[in-house]
């Protein structure tokens, strides 16, 4: 009988032929990298970067998409060939519809957005109508969306109601669950990354509508786990390690979770480049702002924001002497901050 076991499992099953697979290991246990020193650059080259986010911000603002502003969303594909922009425009103008804008996709799909119709839900109605009618059987309409301003103006409202609760109990849940210097550390990193997202919505003017809202609250969740599970070892540590210098504990904390964060970090990114490249136009915005927020920003901000700032908040500070447990050493790590 042939066996395929890991290599650790190996000596468990004797009398059994057995083939050795050797485990998959992306970071090596007991790693000891200082963390803490690159707190010299990541702070500054955050803070110079939330600046300039929010100076995208204000400059350039978000492009608003059909939920937020109102109007009329259609995405056609031609029957045959290519689809040619220049004619479809033309055509479109001479309906007197007001803006109308058309983004060409691959060879053969275009997104059609027409402004917002005076005359409320039925004047919506009507121009969709009427864009039927100009481009005919040449294309296959795949998908039509029509927000009246009402509406619009409700989803936004709601929109920014329900961020600004998540924020707030996301504040009140970490107060609670552990001190109010980790609950101020975790909200400090979550608007790094909510601000950093933003200016990134701005610059590259994707469309800011509910899907991006929805990618806003799961950036905000995302980091946030992130963050809890490196503040719950360091807090476990704190407990442990009485006189350990909080810089060398922090480092501690951040080595011992990092296998846990590399290997979502890792499954996160595969799925939503997957979903980045092969998602479709209704949910391209959605993946773009969540590669963006999780890959580029959340795991970066949990390790070299957050972990490093509960030193300046005052976590660990006065506590008793006394070790009950020998300390463990950390390779470079400053011997007191």
């Amino acid at each position: 009988m042939v066996s395929l076991v890991a290599a650790e499992d190996a000596a468990d099953l004797g009398g059994e032929k057995l083939v050795r697979i050797p485990l998959l290991r992306l970071v090596p246990d007991d790693t000891k990298f200082n963390f803490f020193q690159f707190r010299r650059f990541s702070f500054p080259i955050s803070a110079l970067l939330s600046i300039l986010a929010v100076l995208a911000y204000f400059h350039y603002g978000l492009n608003l998409g059909i939920d937020f502003k109102g109007g009329t969303l259609i995405e056609v594909q031609a029957k045959s060939g290519k689809v040619d922009i220049a004619p479809m425009r033309a055509t479109l103008e001479k309906l007197g519809i007001g803006e109308v804008q058309i983004q060409q996709f691959g060879d053969n799909e275009a997104l059609i957005r027409v402004a917002q119709q005076p005359g409320g839900d039925e004047a919506q109605q009507a121009v969709v109508q009427k864009v039927r009618a100009a481009l005919g059987d040449t294309v296959e309409y795949r998908r039509v969306e029509v927000v009246g301003p009402r509406v619009s103006g409700e989803l936004l409202g709601y929109g920014i109601v329900g961020l600004g609760v998540a924020i707030i109990g996301i504040l009140i849940y970490l107060w609670f669950r552990f001190e109010w210097q980790f609950a101020l550390g975790a909200m400090i990193a979550n608007v790094h990354d909510i601000a950093l997202t933003i200016g990134f919505m701005a610059v590259t003017q994707i469309d800011f509508d509910l899907t991006s809202m929805a990618a806003l609250l799961t950036i905000l969740g995302y980091s946030l786990n992130d963050t809890v599970v490196i503040y719950d070892r360091i807090r476990e540590l704190l407990r442990k390690y009485k006189r350990m210098p909080i810089a060398q504990l922090i480092n501690e904390g951040v080595n011992q979770t990092l296998s846990r964060s590399v290997i979502t970090h890792v499954t996160v990114t595969l799925a939503l480049i997957a979903l980045l490249i092969w998602g479709g136009r209704a949910i391209h915005g959605f993946a773009a702002v969540m590669t963006f927020g999780v890959v580029l920003v959340g795991t970066y901000t949990s390790i070299f924001i957050a972990a490093p700032m509960l030193m300046y908040l005052g976590v660990g500070h006065g506590r008793e002497a006394g070790d009950k447990v020998a300390s463990p050493s950390v390779a470079g790590a400053p011997a007191r901050p």
